[in-house]
């Protein structure tokens, strides 16, 4: 396994890394174990959480610097980069501020006996984070903000593409004042990732990735009885129903694509409309679609950059290619520029094709008529994922009842962009199990120990 900056955008190797060692994994391991057995045990709900606070100022004081890092790791537009690292600030800063909070005693009312009962919540021990290149910063965030509150020491493994950011992270979360062994990169192998899952002083492994990763991790993780969140993939289907502007619903719908080049799990994908909206929406879409440029991700307006790598291209273009070859029509775009590839609209996907099912990791919109909102309902339902959704109406019982039948693990009413450092998110289905952010991201990886007195 390579650990490298390739800049998606002119194909330059920036910087290579070695992977670690054995050796240097074994040790990453053990200071992590120390570090939770004396640290974290000696340390206040407080006292960490103004560590994490700190964390959270340094993000925002390096900002630039660590958007222009991922700009050339997978070429994030910088707006969009600057924006994501001030977005982890906000998470970090959340979990500092409720904190005590989370963690405080729960109190039982019981049912019978004298005396009283309570939950009280505890650290588990060193976890071991893997993580993906799409939002190098935010991702993170997710993971090491509620468990470094909580006292887990984390172990990061973050991917191929995105050393340099990595160990701007962990340089970070050193100069916050946290101890060597709280938090801890490691660039490792396929093979060295096992070895951490096995390993019985790592606790827990959260991965947010493909199903194909997701899976190995779990089958690992469960040989070995340990705890695993999953944030996987996810088709999220963008439902509109009625609207009363509809230039402002179409805007929101190309944001919801092409933000993070495409590349974004809850992205909405599947645009279901109903008949009667249907083509107006259609063609609103479109001119929008083939007006959103592409350019240098490292200059502000950059609307559009490249994929994240040649891999990625490749993908995205062979799963264009075969839609079409199955039926689906090639409405607009479809153009491949070396690693860019353009905003894309696919109408006619035929249930039954590859693409019906598939995950389009890419600025690839598929475009989709129904009768009535059964219906929709009934085709938002038909896939394989059930991360996000996105239900456009002007009916407030509608909106609910819709959200209601969603077989998804979140819905977002006549808005988009809108998540946000206390709402949960993750999903069903094939698209994970387990939640991050909010109360419910610090509710994970923690000992929820019961005291009964008598």
């Amino acid at each position: 396994m390579s650990y490298a900056v390739i800049n998606p955008a002119t194909g330059e190797t920036v910087e290579s890394f070695d992977t670690i060692t054995e050796d240097a994994l074994q040790a990453a391991i053990a200071k992590a174990t120390e570090t939770h057995r004396t640290w974290s045990k000696n340390t206040t709900v407080a006292e960490r959480a103004a560590l994490v606070r700190r964390v959270a100022e340094l993000h925002n004081e390096r900002a630039q610097e660590l958007g222009e890092i991922i700009v050339r790791e997978m070429g994030k537009p910088i707006e969009q980069a600057v924006g994501e690292v001030e977005f982890a600030a906000a998470i970090y800063e959340y979990y500092a501020d409720h904190a005590e909070s989370l963690l405080a005693d729960e109190k039982i009312d019981l049912l019978a006996g004298e005396g009283s009962a309570l939950i009280r919540r505890s650290s588990l021990g060193p976890l071991l984070g893997i993580m993906p290149w799409n939002f190098p910063y935010y991702q993170v965030a997710r993971f090491a903000g509620p468990n470094l509150i909580i006292g887990n020491t984390i172990l990061l493994k973050h991917a191929e593409q995105c050393p340099a950011s990595a160990a701007a992270m962990e340089q970070i979360f050193l100069d916050a004042g946290f101890p060597e062994g709280a938090y801890i990169n490691v660039y490792t192998s396929h093979a060295q990732i096992e070895t951490i899952i096995a390993d019985p002083r790592v606790q827990g492994v959260s991965l947010t990735g493909s199903e194909r990763a997701g899976a190995a991790v779990a089958e690992i993780a469960g040989r070995h009885l340990k705890k695993v969140v999953l944030e996987l993939g996810g088709s999220d289907p963008f439902i509109l129903l009625s609207t009363d502007d509809l230039d402002a619903t179409v805007e929101s719908a190309v944001f919801a694509r092409v933000d993070n080049n495409g590349q974004a799990c809850n992205a909405a994908k599947r645009f279901i409309v109903v008949e009667d909206l249907y083509q107006p929406f259609l063609d609103k879409f479109t001119a929008a679609m083939n007006a959103v440029a592409e350019g240098d991700p490292a200059k502000e307006g950059t609307a559009l950059g490249p994929l994240s790598s040649a891999k990625a291209a490749d993908g995205l273009a062979d799963q264009v290619e075969r839609a079409v070859a199955q039926g689906a029509t090639l409405h607009s775009g479809g153009t491949r520029n070396g690693n860019y590839y353009s905003a894309t609209i696919l109408t006619d996907v035929k249930p039954g094709s590859d693409a019906f099912h598939e995950e389009f990791f890419g600025p690839v919109a598929q475009v989709f008529k129904v009768a009535d909102e059964d219906a929709a309902i009934e085709l938002a339902n038909d896939t394989p994922f059930g991360l996000g959704s996105y239900v456009f109406t002007t009916d407030d019982e509608q909106a609910l009842r819709v959200a209601d039948k969603i077989e998804a693990g979140m819905v977002f009413v006549n808005v988009v962009g809108a998540d946000g450092a206390e709402l949960p998110f993750g999903g069903i289905k094939r698209s994970g199990s387990g939640r991050e952010l909010g109360r419910f991201g610090a509710d994970e990886f923690v000992n929820k120990k019961m005291i009964r007195i008598g």
